[in-house]
């Protein structure tokens, strides 16, 4: 082999293994930075406007919660999972819309849920109540500052989350169960005495993976019984094979979109 070809083929290899990198570059690009300041917190966030805004128009509010890997106040790591579906061309031509990450803390949490990690296990003790997190406190504020915003529609404000967003989805609508039209939660968990505040306010849709080794399918399989107790009629997608990364299939969904763009206040 010469000498000109293995440059080649070096070259080649190199931009193999810069691709990912550069795909992910691209994808963080397009969302524009911005931050959520109060007095006492920061949240920061990353936003997508639809193609060809017209300020004048009033667009639906899209909101991703993501879990607790993503955390921190790189104002990046929390567009992990989730932006390719809403940067997919048909989408963004058939659901324009203004889409938010926002990014937790890291010394904090979505939920005010408590973790047991004695005995080697994860125990979620999801707290019925209770003041909510400051994480929380600066979403909600978050929230409402955009839903002043000209541009967005306040009849189409939509939530959702994986894990620990799946966890501050749920209780986001507890807080809130006035505002949003539609919400989904994947992987997620709630204290059923909470449920009643939101299962008839907001349609939801719930995903979950069987083999869920982090957080225990049987926490969405229970407030998905009490939202029916409670009157509600939700969706309810379980992955047979899924371990926790259930968000992969979830955001790979078709209906997912057409599902919540569908739901109006």
């Amino acid at each position: 082999m010469t000498i000109k070809k293995l440059i080649v083929l070096g070259m080649l290899g190199i931009m193999y293994l810069a691709f990912p990198f550069l795909v992910q570059a691209q994808t963080n690009g397009a969302f524009d930075r911005g931050s959520f300041i109060s007095k006492k917190d920061t949240l920061p966030y990353r936003i997508l406007f639809p193609k060809n805004l017209n300020p004048k128009k009033k667009y639906p509010l899209v909101i991703i919660l993501h879990g607790v890997g993503e955390r921190g106040t790189d104002n990046d790591a929390q567009l992990a999972y989730g932006p390719a579906l809403f940067l997919n061309d048909t989408i963004r031509a058939n659901y324009p819309a203004i889409v938010i990450f926002p990014q937790c803390p890291k010394d904090s949490y979505w939920s005010n849920v408590k973790i047991d990690t004695a005995a080697g296990k994860r125990r979620f003790n999801f707290i019925e109540g209770g003041e909510p997190t400051r994480a929380m406190s600066a979403l909600m504020g978050m929230v409402d500052q955009f839903l002043d915003k000209p541009y967005v529609d306040r009849k189409q404000v939509y939530i959702g989350g994986l894990s620990m967003g799946g966890m501050g989805t749920l209780e986001i609508l507890r807080r809130e169960p006035n505002v949003f039209a539609a919400a989904f939660a994947i992987c997620g968990g709630d204290n059923t005495n909470n449920v009643k505040k939101y299962a008839k306010k907001v349609p939801l849709w719930i995903f979950h993976g069987a083999k869920d080794s982090v957080v225990p399918f049987t926490h969405s399989e229970a407030v998905v019984s009490a939202l029916k107790d409670a009157g509600a009629s939700p969706k309810f997608t379980v992955y047979p094979n899924d371990d926790h990364n259930s968000w992969n299939h979830a955001f790979a969904e078709p209906g997912l979109i057409p599902w919540l763009f569908s739901q109006k206040k």
